[in-house]
């Protein structure tokens, strides 16, 4: 089984192409543009993929609200044309959304099936793309929604949080928006088993069990290295203000797994544990190596 990977410098997209060994081919933006449909159309006809995972994205959430034509172009337009091109090959496409589809005013888990309502530029132009999927491959196409990444391979909070602990005595750090931390490497490897396998098509959530708010996180990530935690404080989102409002609650269900003779994703504490290390392997400048610390506190 061949695969295709789109976004291949990315995060997550280093991950599903570290999973895929030899069986993978990356394409990272420069290489493929999804905004340029002949060019993805050209690509799929050369590689013939039996799989396609697209990690290709606009990503920036602030500049998406003052630039959502141009977030759009990627994220729904250029989507799009990446599941017209799958169609035309007979390719399953497994494609990665977010938890911004949603408004964030729930209180309890978002089913697969709930209702969007995104609140921001990004999350409506993630939602275009989730529809044209959906649409145009409605047997062979998969939207699988994941939030909070963090990784070895790129810019994440977590990441930030090791530069901070080893640059500034106390971190401010907001507690009123919960979510569930989520390993990239452990979505990476659902992708491929989910591609592999081949379940119902339709839509997945991809996060790790139980949830968090950044302030949880950023002290569980403390502990982790030894440090002491209590530098961690809470604070508001109303400290921090930013373009795009943020989703005072992203905790989704993960009922549909059960469809792909597959389990949820592990408890968020345990992946970071084990994830930790490899994010400290890409120094971070300033960062120390962990102290010895039982990981089972975190």
């Amino acid at each position: 089984m061949t695969w295709l990977v789109t976004g291949a410098g990315g995060m997550l997209g280093q991950d599903v192409l570290a999973c895929l060994g030899d069986a993978g081919t990356g394409l990272t933006r420069r290489r493929l543009d999804l905004r340029d449909r002949s060019a993805v159309r050209t690509a799929l006809s050369a590689l013939r993929p039996a799989v396609v995972v697209n990690c290709a994205a606009w990503t920036a959430v602030d500049d998406a609200e003052a630039h959502e034509a141009e977030a759009l172009a990627v994220n729904g337009t250029g989507v799009r044309h990446l599941a017209e091109a799958c169609a035309a090959v007979g390719a399953r496409l497994l494609h990665v959304s977010t938890d911004y589809v949603f408004d964030g005013r729930a209180r309890v888990p978002y089913a697969e099936d709930a209702a969007p309502a995104p609140r921001t530029a990004y999350g409506r132009t993630k939602l275009a793309g989730e529809r044209a999927v959906l649409e145009v491959l409605p047997e062979d196409g998969y939207v699988v929604r994941t939030a909070w990444l963090y990784g070895a391979g790129g810019a994440s909070f977590v990441r930030t949080m090791l530069r901070l602990e080893a640059s500034r005595p106390f971190v401010d750090v907001v507690d009123d928006q919960r979510g569930q931390p989520t390993w990239s490497a452990d979505v990476a490897r659902r992708l491929v088993a989910l591609g592999r396998r081949g379940g119902p098509p339709g839509v997945y959530h991809a996060t790790s069990s139980g949830d968090a708010t950044w302030y949880d996180l950023a002290r569980a990530t403390f502990r982790l290295v030894g440090a002491d935690p209590g530098r961690v404080r809470p604070a508001p989102s109303s400290a921090f203000p930013r373009p795009a409002v943020r989703p005072a609650y992203s905790v989704l269900a993960h009922g549909r797994w059960r469809e792909a003779d597959l389990t949820p994703l592990r408890d968020w504490r345990e992946a970071l544990a084990e994830a930790l290390p490899s994010v400290l392997a890409r120094p971070v400048p300033g960062v120390r190596t962990p102290r010895e610390t039982p990981a089972e506190h975190a």
